[in-house]
């Protein structure tokens, strides 16, 4: 015999019925293309969360109150909310005797609240922070100017505004020299900010910004940090800076050795590990449940194989009184399942990779930076447990065909 007359054995029976076989092919190409959807997904999302971590620079750190396992996210990061980390504590961090590699450092606050101008009424989020900020986060003023140093402790009533808000508030004239009202507080424009776009985490062309303490005080109601920046004047003094910064928070929180930590100090490096570990996580759980659908669809190939096997009884009978063994019996049955998930698996594959490109193109039309990946592995993977399904779930009826009496089978009507 031939290698190729299985072939084309498995070719004529399998489209005698096309119905049967076009359905038994979809739930394998839906299968393969959730797997392929799910993979490509995922790793352009994780780039596109990287790449923005990344672009904020590879030489911060960042102090979190609260503490956190070595590798784990920090409490603020859960929502926990913890007053233990101060203004007097970032004041000490600045000290360049304390952290001498530190070139910029800059506390953060967070709030949200009406903000009003002649114009308009919009409900926001804002942020206090200190003038280091602009050094730290690479923003650029393009009309104006950022807060002073003093600013940030005499409870200036001063303003700096994201490209988008300001033309939302001042849709038909400048907004520098402005005076807008946050929470019922007259605040005057300072200062308006060059258009960035969105990033994964935010959006910096609708933010605004208060210095400080005037947010502390004024906005919020507060004494303590959501959290604190620093610049590091080059990558190597990484983790001389953290070794630095815990030393002086530990002395100044009185933390004996055997304590655990009231705060939490990374690095963007160590930020970009931790990120990678969760979306490479959250990954592999969507595959398993993608995975799901092709085990449907191995099940949908062992009942349409139970089916063909009950069937082709009398053909099977034939085979074996002409001499054919148990071995070219599985085999062919085997043949037939594996060309069915084969056939699945490529047509999934192009399908999977279709709806990817066409997600991609409907993410940038919204405002994104979104880059189109298939990966490799998601082919390979796609194409080989495609395979495997084919030769799994076909198992038992080809040993059910072998087992067919060639007396019984000529006898069945």
């Amino acid at each position: 015999m031939k290698f190729s007359d299985p072939l084309k054995i498995s070719y004529r029976t399998l489209t005698a019925s096309k119905l049967r076989f076009f359905l038994t092919v979809l739930g394998v190409v839906i299968g393969v293309a959730a797997v392929i959807m799910v993979m490509a997904i995922g790793a352009s999302a994780q780039k596109l969360v990287l790449s923005q971590v990344e672009s904020v620079g590879s030489n911060l750190i960042g102090v979190l109150p609260g503490a956190s396992e070595e590798k784990g996210p920090p409490a603020a990061a859960l929502g926990i909310v913890t007053t233990t980390f101060t203004n007097d504590d970032l004041k000490a961090i600045r000290e360049r005797r304390n952290a001498p590699h530190l070139v910029a450092v800059s506390g953060y606050v967070t709030g949200a609240g009406t903000i009003e101008s002649s114009d308009k009424s919009l409900e926001i989020s804002f942020q206090g922070v200190s003038p280091d900020v602009t050094e730290i986060e690479n923003i650029t003023v393009a009309k104006g100017r950022f807060f002073f140093p003093e600013e940030e402790s005499d409870l200036s009533r001063v303003v700096v505004l994201g490209a988008t808000r300001a033309k939302e508030l001042f849709p038909n004239r400048e907004a520098l020299g402005e005076t807008v009202t946050l929470k019922n507080i007259p605040f005057k424009v300072v200062g308006v900010l060059e258009e960035r776009g969105a990033s994964a985490f935010s959006n910096p062309d609708t933010m605004v910004y208060v210095p400080l303490q005037t947010a502390q005080k004024l906005l919020l109601g507060i004494k303590y940090l959501n959290f604190a920046r620093g610049k590091v004047d080059t990558v190597e003094n990484i983790e001389r800076s953290i070794a630095d910064v815990t030393a002086l928070l530990r002395k100044r929180h009185d933390i004996k050795d055997n304590q655990e930590l009231d705060f939490s100090i990374r690095s963007t490096a160590a930020a970009l590990e931790v990120l990678t570990t969760i979306t490479n996580v959250l990954t592999y759980f969507l595959i398993a449940i993608a995975s799901i659908s092709l085990l449907v669809g191995g099940i949908g190939i062992m009942n349409s194989m139970l089916i063909s096997v009950s069937q082709r009884i009398r053909e099977i009978g034939l085979r074996k009184a002409v001499g054919a063994r148990k071995a070219h019996i599985i085999s062919q049955f085997l043949i037939e399942s594996s060309f069915v998930t084969i056939v699945g698996g490529v047509v999934g594959i192009l399908f999977g990779i279709a709806v990817t490109f066409l997600a991609s193109i409907i993410i940038v039309k919204l405002g994104y930076t979104w880059q189109f990946l298939v990966p490799l592995s998601s082919v390979i993977i796609g194409f080989c447990v495609s395979f495997v399904i084919g030769i799994v779930f076909g198992l038992y009826p080809a040993v059910k065909a072998s087992r067919v009496s060639p007396m019984e089978a000529l006898r069945y009507e």
